[in-house]
């Protein structure tokens, strides 16, 4: 095409030449050579111009062709740079590919890789979860074991029960003729009792108070702020069988199993030996329970001589009378033996027993001082409890009517010195938050009606008095009491005691913390 280009150019550009030249040569010949060279001429002319307007034309199409060429390759530009993006985009494309698959295949290596350290992984983690199953196996095997023990632990601790009190007293003595006297004493009593299995129960108990003194675990508040003695004041252990409840063992220092008053024993006394108790429930309108029991108290062993010892049984029964009125009666026979050796105890040259004081007849003196008297109980309690129209003030009475069958008449008496009376009433309880209780008691013991070591220490004197006494309660919080108790007696007017003599009054105000 440019070809073609070229060969047009340069026949327009000897055309062009040759017209000038051909006129130049015609300016000056002759008119008839100018007539007929004008003929020739515009016949040269005339070819000329269609040779020129062919070229023209043929310029024009050559032209056409040209602009058309250009489009054509305008064209086929765009489409090859349409095909030039293409082929980049595919390019671009098999470079991501390939980079896709570079990375594919890194990814593919990394996560073989990481499928055998996966693997890898895998195999420990089974390895650590069986380690960790074994672990929790045995862990939950000691787990189990420590369950095992924490519940029997738990067991043994909700089986016992531990309790006390503290009990702080004011306490004075005024009498008609003899200086007044005012003490402050302390109590202090702890213990643990409860089942030791489903057959036995048992407890131990410490409690302050002279060791030398068994009624009485008070302590003065004296003595140049000493410490203040503590002994083992109770330890025992009970039989009874669930498969048979009407049985009851117990064995060793406890408190008291069978019915009693202050009249023949102190509270604060634990008696020492056995007893045995068969009771029974009965399925009767009136009589509800009967029971029997019987006592072997050892207070006295000798390595060289008899024992002495207290042996006694006692029948007792529950009645209910009507629907407010429940009572209690027992009768108890109970034999002393050798109990000379309480009275050795009290008169020889070291003195043993530093309890109440002794107002017993005795006969011999030092170290050969004896009872008069030999010692055996009949007892003979009722005591009534009835419900009245106040729930908070039921009623009780208690009568108590002792008599020692080996008793003899002393010198100056008319009759062996063997009786004893306790009246007690009182109205009121001590369960809830400001509870009331109130009572009255009265006690006419003889000389010889009861040995005078072992009864209630608060009396005027253990035998041979009168007393009254009047008390007053008040729970002020459910574990808190305030007590006011009043005391007045005298010796009884007898050979023992020919002179009268004023009322001794004791006044005591209590202040007790129980836990």
């Amino acid at each position: 095409m440019k070809a073609n280009l070229q060969r047009l150019a340069a026949m327009a550009l000897t055309l062009s030449m040759a017209v000038p030249f051909a006129n130049a040569q015609t300016a000056t010949p002759t008119k008839k050579a100018t007539k007929k060279k004008s003929a020739a001429t515009r016949s040269t002319a005339s070819s000329n111009a269609a040779a020129i307007k062919q070229l023209q034309d043929a310029l024009a199409a050559q032209q056409q062709a040209m602009a058309e060429q250009r489009a054509q390759i305008q064209t086929l530009m765009v489409e090859l740079q349409r095909r030039d993006a293409a082929n980049q985009q595919q390019i671009d494309a098999l470079k991501q590919t390939q980079t896709s698959a570079s990375d594919a295949a890194a990814k593919a290596a990394s996560a073989q890789t990481a499928a055998s350290q996966n693997s890898e992984s895998v195999n420990k983690i089974q390895t650590d979860l069986a380690d960790v199953k074994l672990n929790q196996q045995n862990a939950a095997l000691s787990t189990q074991e420590d369950q095992k023990r924490l519940v029997a632990a738990e067991g043994i601790l909700n089986r016992f029960r531990p309790s006390g009190d503290v009990r702080i007293r004011g306490e004075g003595f005024l009498q008609n003729g003899t200086p007044d006297r005012y003490r402050a004493r302390i109590r202090l009593r702890f213990g643990i009792d409860g089942k030791i299995n489903e057959d036995f129960t048992g407890g131990i108990y410490i409690a302050s108070g002279a060791l030398t003194d068994p009624v009485s675990t008070n302590e003065t508040l004296t003595s140049f702020f000493e410490r203040k003695t503590v002994g083992f004041d109770r330890g025992w252990i009970t039989y009874n069988p669930q498969a048979h409840k009407w049985l009851s063992l117990t064995g060793g220092k406890f408190a008291y199993t069978w019915q009693r008053t202050t009249l023949t024993f102190d509270p604060d006394l634990n008696p020492e030996g056995f007893t045995e108790k068969l009771s029974f429930d009965v399925k009767n309108p009136i009589v509800k329970n009967v029971s029997a029991q019987a006592m072997q108290l050892f207070f006295n062993e000798s390595s060289g001589g008899k024992d002495s010892n207290a042996v006694g049984v006692q029948f007792a029964s529950k009645l209910q009378l009507g629907s407010r009125w429940t009572m209690t009666p027992s009768f108890t026979v109970m034999n002393w033996n050798g109990a000379d050796a309480i009275a050795t105890a009290v008169f020889g040259a070291n003195r043993v027993i530093n309890a109440n004081s002794f107002t017993n007849a005795t006969q011999g003196s030092g170290t050969a001082t004896r009872f008069l008297s030999g010692f055996m109980y009949t007892d003979y309690i009722l005591d009534n409890n009835i419900k009245t129209n106040w729930a908070k003030f039921p009623l009780r009475v208690v009568l108590d009517y002792e008599q020692n069958l080996r008793a003899v008449t002393p010198t100056g008496f008319t009759r062996p010195q063997d009786k004893a009376y306790w009246l007690e009433g009182s109205i009121g309880q001590q369960k809830e938050r400001n509870d009331l209780l109130f009572g009255y008691s009265f006690a006419h013991i003889d000389q010889d009606a009861v040995i005078s070591q072992f009864n209630e220490s608060d009396l005027r004197q253990p035998t041979n008095v009168a007393q009254h006494r009047f008390y007053a309660n008040w729970l002020m919080q459910k574990n808190t009491t305030a007590a006011l108790t009043w005391w007045t007696g005298r010796r009884l007017l007898n050979a023992a005691a020919p002179t009268p003599e004023p009322f001794l009054n004791r006044m005591q105000l209590d202040l007790i913390y129980k836990f």
